[in-house]
């Protein structure tokens, strides 16, 4: 009855599994009772222990354990790889250096990403970074950006886009509107931005603005809160931000997903099952509920807080369907992507795409 209940609105989540390479049975019968539209993949749940070969048997078998725990003819398979430190995945995955670093042949990277997520059954990259690097004391952003102008991230992150897309993988833009010029690490605690909307529109909108226009389908809100614009709620929770200004004034009508509700920005604001409800009236489409900073299973109480909301009409049931239809259309649009073995010559000559790196993964997660 749970299963039949929830998973209505199974749509509306990403869920982040806890950190094994096999499927555990708190993950399958969360992924079985909520149906989610999407799970994202985390440095834990690959094994680095084993040669390639025998990691991506492991591999394959998580897949296809969470596509049929989840049971739906469709659904995101989602990762972080953008480069740098913030790769999730054993060699021989080529490990490209930050988009700073390799910005004049992000085509060529984002083709060499595109068929190496391809082809560990991912179907959904938070990739490109759209945020302009302008605030040196960034503890969070740094090279992760292609450039310190909006201009230079434009220049770089559309065909990083376009050519990863026309390998199966969709993009993700992030971190809307921008999370360049903060000095708070977002997993930690909650940045407070003073610029008011026209500064935001002359530098931090501009990469969002250029992606939505080349067809950009996914956009991660960030944790971030503005009081010049909105001192009420942190972007996500914005309905200044997310209809007033990605939807109504930028145009954008693909899904906006948030960015994870367990991060430190989130603290005391998510403790109420309600605030998905508030997520859902600000425009913004999913809930990211991973497993690193909270407990996943709390998605079940955001679900029937969703739909406690629509019985009571306290949430506009057509504002649901729309919002369900940009997630289904979408995923109509997802390809599914299947498990295949690499021969070594992809993996050297995706070498050349760009500048690689050389040091340890992130370590947490």
């Amino acid at each position: 009855m749970l299963r039949d209940t929830i998973a209505s609105v199974g749509n509306h989540f990403l869920i982040g599994l806890r950190p094994s390479p096999v499927l555990d049975d708190h993950d399958r019968a969360l992924l079985d009772d909520l149906r989610p539209a999407g799970v994202i993949l985390f440095k834990s749940n690959f094994r680095h222990d084993l040669p390639y070969r025998t990691w991506l048997e492991s591999h394959a078998r998580l897949i296809t354990d969470i596509r049929a725990a989840t049971g739906r003819a469709r659904m995101f398979i989602a990762i972080d790889h953008e480069g740098g430190r913030v790769c999730r995945t054993p060699p021989p995955i080529t490990r490209f250096a930050y988009a700073a670093r390799w910005a004049v042949q992000a085509a060529g990277v984002g083709r060499a990403m595109g068929r190496e997520l391809a082809s560990l059954g991912v179907n959904l990259n938070f990739a490109p970074v759209l945020d302009i690097h302008t605030n040196p004391a960034n503890p969070v952003i740094g090279e992760r950006a292609f450039g310190q102008t909006a201009d230079s991230v434009i220049a770089a992150a559309l065909p990083f886009m376009q050519a990863m897309q026309r390998e199966k993988i969709i993009a993700c833009g992030k971190h809307f509107p921008g999370h360049g010029d903060t000095s708070i690490d977002s997993h930690l605690g909650l940045p407070s931005q003073t610029p008011r909307l026209d500064a935001l529109r002359a530098r931090e909108f501009k990469p969002f603005a250029a992606a939505i226009e080349a067809g950009l389908s996914m956009i991660l809100m960030a944790h971030i809160l503005y009081p010049a614009v909105d001192p009420d709620a942190p972007v996500a929770l914005s309905r200044r931000f997310a209809t007033g200004i990605l939807r109504e004034e930028l145009g954008f009508a693909g899904v906006a997903v948030s960015d994870d509700i367990g991060m430190g920005a989130m603290k005391g604001l998510f403790d109420s099952p309600d605030a998905a409800v508030r997520l859902i009236e600000s425009g913004c489409d999913m809930v990211m509920v991973c497993a690193h900073f909270t407990g996943t299973g709390r998605a079940r109480g955001f679900a029937q807080a969703i739909l406690a909301a629509i019985e009571e009409g306290r949430l506009d049931s057509g504002l649901l369907a729309r919002s369900r239809t940009r997630i289904e259309n979408l995923l109509a649009r997802t390809h599914t992507n299947e498990v295949e073995l690499l021969p070594q010559d992809v993996f050297r000559t995706h070498a050349g795409a760009g500048a690689l790196y050389e040091a340890a993964t992130v370590e947490v997660v």
